[in-house]
C-alpha cells in the first residue's frame, strides 16, 4: 500500500476454504473483484525472481524442441505479466501474444518487444481472436493463473477455443497435496480462488473436451504441477499414476483435508513463539519479500513493527510502500547489509535458496535466516 493510504483503513475480506465432495475442488468462498486485485498499482513483476526466469527459459527451450516451433507458429500466454516467459520465444523469432490485465507489467512487457494485450482472458476474448483476428495458438501457456479466475469454466473453454486442433496447452498450478501436507497456508490468498488436485483438473478439462495427457511435477512455488492438455485423448502413465495416488491418499474425500487447520495453527504458534523469544533476547529482525504470501503470513501470525524493523523486496515498484494490515515499511534489499540485523525472516520461503544466495555477504558477516514453512527453522 502507498504511504498516502496509511490514514485510511485497509480493505479486508474473509479467507475461508471449502472442499467440494462432487468435483473434489478446494476453493475459497469469497471472490474479490479482479478490478481491485489487478488495478494500475498491481506490483507483481515476474522478472524480479531469477529462479522463475531460469524455470521459464528451460520450459521454453523444451517446448520449442518438442513442438518444432518456428516463425510460422504462434505462442500465447495467459497472464503473461511482464513478458518473463514469452521473451524467450520472441528472442528465437517465434510470434507471441501475451494477455494480461495489469497495466504496469503489460507496459514492461511491451518495452521488451513482447506483443502483449491489456485484457482479462475470457471465452469472449478467445472467440474474438479466432473469428475477427484469425488467430489460433500452437502452444498456450497458463502459469499460475488458472487458480486466479472466478469463471474457471469460461477460462478453460476459452483455451479450447483459442487452441489449434493439434495444439498444446501447458498449464502450471500449485499442487494442493503439497499445500495440505506441508502446511503452506500462506499460499491461500484472494488471488488464488482454487487449489487443484489432478483429479479435479482431469474432470475440469474433460467438461470442455480437453484432455489431460501428461503431468510433470515441478518444485517451484512450493510444489507445482505442469499439465499437458490437448484436444485429443492420449494420456501417458503419469496421469493414471497421479489419479491412483490421489485415490489411495484419500484426496477425493474431506477427511484428507481435516487436519490442515491444526497443522496451520501449530506453524503460527511456533513462529510467534520463536520470534518473541528472539526479541526478548534483544535480537533485531527484518523480513524479506513483500509478496502476497508474506502479507498473509505477517497478518495471520500477527507480526508487525514490534517484531520486524522493516521488510525488503527487490521489486522497485514495492519499495517505499507498506505491507497491508501490519503497515511494515518496504525497503530495498541493500538495507540488510546497511543495518546487519541478527535475523532475516524469509517470507517467500519457496525461493529461500535464491534469497540466501543473494544475501551471502550478510550470512558471511554472521547473519541468520528464519524459514517459516513447513515449520519454523533457523538457518
Amino acid at each position: 500500500m502507498a504511504a498516502d493510504k496509511l490514514a485510511s483503513e485497509d480493505r479486508r475480506y474473509p479467507l475461508d476454504v471449502a472442499f467440494c465432495s462432487d468435483c473434489t475442488l478446494v476453493q475459497i468462498l469469497e471472490t474479490v473483484p479482479p478490478e481491485i486485485l489487478f488495478d494500475e498499482a498491481y506490483p507483481y513483476y515476474s522478472s524480479v525472481t531469477e529462479a522463475l526466469l531460469r524455470h521459464s527459459a528451460a520450459h521454453v527451450a523444451e517446448r520449442i524442441r518438442d513442438r518444432q516451433l518456428g516463425p510460422q507458429s504462434l505462442v500465447v500466454e495467459l497472464a503473461s505479466n511482464d513478458g518473463y516467459l514469452l521473451q524467450y520465444y520472441a528472442a528465437r523469432g517465434i510470434p507471441v501474444l501475451g494477455i494480461d490485465p495489469a497495466p504496469g507489467p503489460v507496459e514492461a512487457a511491451r518495452r521488451k518487444g513482447v506483443n502483449t494485450r491489456l485484457a482479462f482472458f475470457t471465452q469472449a476474448l478467445a472467440s474474438e481472436l479466432v473469428l475477427n483476428e484469425h488467430l489460433q495458438a500452437d502452444v498456450i501457456h497458463a502459469n499460475n493463473v488458472l487458480a486466479h479466475v472466478a469463471d474457471t469454466n469460461g477460462f478453460v473453454q476459452g483455451i479450447a477455443t483459442l487452441l489449434k486442433d493439434d495444439g498444446l496447452a501447458v498449464i502450471e498450478v500449485p499442487y494442493v497435496r503439497d499445500l495440505i501436507e506441508h502446511g503452506e497456508f500462506d499460499t491461500i490468498y484472494h488471488e488464488h480462488l482454487c487449489y487443484f488436485s489432478v483429479t479435479a483438473l482431469w474432470r475440469l478439462f474433460r467438461r470442455h473436451r480437453l484432455f489431460l495427457n501428461r503431468v510433470e511435477y515441478q518444485p517451484i512455488h512450493g510444489g507445482s504441477l505442469r499439465l499437458f492438455v490437448e484436444k485429443y485423448e492420449n494420456p501417458d502413465a503419469t496421469v493414471a499414476s497421479y489419479l491412483e495416488s490421489e485415490r489411495r491418499l484419500g484426496m477425493r474425500n474431506l477427511g484428507y483435508y481435516a487436519a490442515f487447520s491444526s497443522r496451520v495453527n501449530s506453524i503460527r504458534t511456533e513462529l510467534a513463539t520463536l520470534l518473541t523469544q528472539l526479541k526478548r533476547r534483544g535480537a533485531r529482525i527484518v523480513g524479506y519479500g513483500a509478496a502476497a504470501k508474506g502479507t498473509i503470513m505477517l497478518n495471520y501470525v500477527g507480526i508487525g513493527r514490534e517484531t520486524l524493523d522493516f521488510v525488503v523486496d527487490r521489486n522497485p515498484h514495492k519499495q517505499g510502500r507498506y505491507v497491508p494490515g501490519v503497515r511494515l515499511p518496504i525497503e530495498a534489499p541493500e538495507r540488510i547489509l546497511e543495518t546487519q540485523p541478527d535475523y532475516v525472516l524469509i517470507l517467500p520461503w519457496n525461493f529461500k535458496e535464491e534469497i540466501m544466495q543473494q544475501q551471502a555477504e550478510y550470512r558471511r558477516r554472521g547473519g541468520r535466516f528464519i524459514v517459516p514453512v513447513p515449520r519454523p527453522v533457523i538457518l
